[in-house]
């Protein structure tokens, strides 16, 4: 017999968390599926310094593990496991049924999407080792903590330019390395980089190895052209070679744009199925932020419930 739910939550994260606390505070009894990754991206930050309410920062696990307990307080069943299968209704009023683990069937009233974006890194052992202590895939996140000091911008799209343009006011020197000899970045962002005196851009250049122990000291690049290797000291490398939205498990039942990401209707959360929300990461390629996430979190829960209370 399939579990039968009046709000079913699919990720973790901030806006999981948020519209966990909103959907639970209106009697929605929330029911959590995790994923894998509990709390989502924020858990591999070590410092959080510009959520609202954390006047001496926190770390993102320990924010997580926040918001967790205060939708269990407000009654949220929060579940380890993981959405398999998904057969959503096309009709208004319809009953979503979803598969967890392969073996656990879930009917849902509403469900509400905030399955995040995975940032894209280089796969480089040393990289992989460094997440958290000088290796980061978000500049507006982490930046603060480079404030006077040399980093490494790697990416040549507009994120990598806006990132390196960023940096340029709290950082001495950024570095950015494009791997082919020219930026994809707009013309627009190319020129605001090559105006910032303190930014220098390598092209055909690629890291060969990020150099530190326990932090980030410098890395070794190399010219694809020419196979030259040198070294450059630096305490921060940020990956800017963009994210992939958590949304395989969507594809051809949902709206989504050329890259993966939910579409939504307007300012709202509202997928292309009635009573399927999309919020946090999963729909939203321009901020990425957690404030953001638990902002459409909100909006996501206040979106089912008068999607619950216009059937009744």
């Amino acid at each position: 017999m399939a579990e039968k739910i009046k709000c079913l939550i699919i990720g973790s994260g901030p806006a999981g968390y948020t519209a966990a606390i909103y959907a639970a505070r209106a009697d929605m009894k929330p029911v959590m599926y995790t994923g894998m990754q509990m709390g989502g991206q924020l858990t591999t930050t070590t410092e959080v310094d510009n959520f609202p309410g954390y006047p001496n920062g926190t770390d993102g696990t320990a924010m997580m593990e926040d918001l967790k307990n205060q939708a269990e307080r407000f009654g949220t069943q929060v579940r380890f496991g993981m959405v398999t299968k998904v057969h959503f209704s096309e009709k208004t009023g319809g009953i979503h049924k979803v598969i967890v683990d392969e073996n656990t069937d879930i009917e849902a009233e509403t469900v509400i999407i905030s399955t995040g974006a995975t940032a894209k890194y280089l796969g480089l052992e040393s990289e992989q080792r460094l997440i958290g202590g000088g290796v980061s895939a978000c500049a507006t996140c982490d930046g603060f903590f480079y404030k006077g000091q040399e980093v490494i911008v790697v990416g040549a799209g507009d994120t990598a330019a806006e990132e390196a343009t960023y940096l340029a006011n709290i950082c001495s020197k950024v570095t950015m390395l494009v791997r082919k000899d020219y930026m994809r970045a707009s013309k627009a962002m190319q020129h605001r980089v090559n105006k910032t005196e303190n930014i220098e851009v390598l092209y055909n250049t690629e890291i060969d190895e990020v150099l530190g122990s326990d932090v980030v000291e410098g890395v070794r690049i190399v010219n694809n052209q020419s196979g030259d290797k040198s070294e450059i000291s630096v305490t921060g490398v940020f990956v800017a070679i963009g994210h992939t939205p958590n949304t395989q498990l969507f594809k051809g039942t949902l709206d989504m744009d050329d890259t993966g990401y939910l579409l939504t209707d307007g300012k709202s959360t509202k997928t292309n199925l009635p009573g399927v929300f999309a919020a946090g990461d999963v729909q939203d390629k321009e901020y990425r932020q957690a404030v953001t996430a638990a902002g459409t979190g909100c909006m996501a829960a206040l979106d089912a419930e008068r999607y619950l209370g216009a059937l009744e």
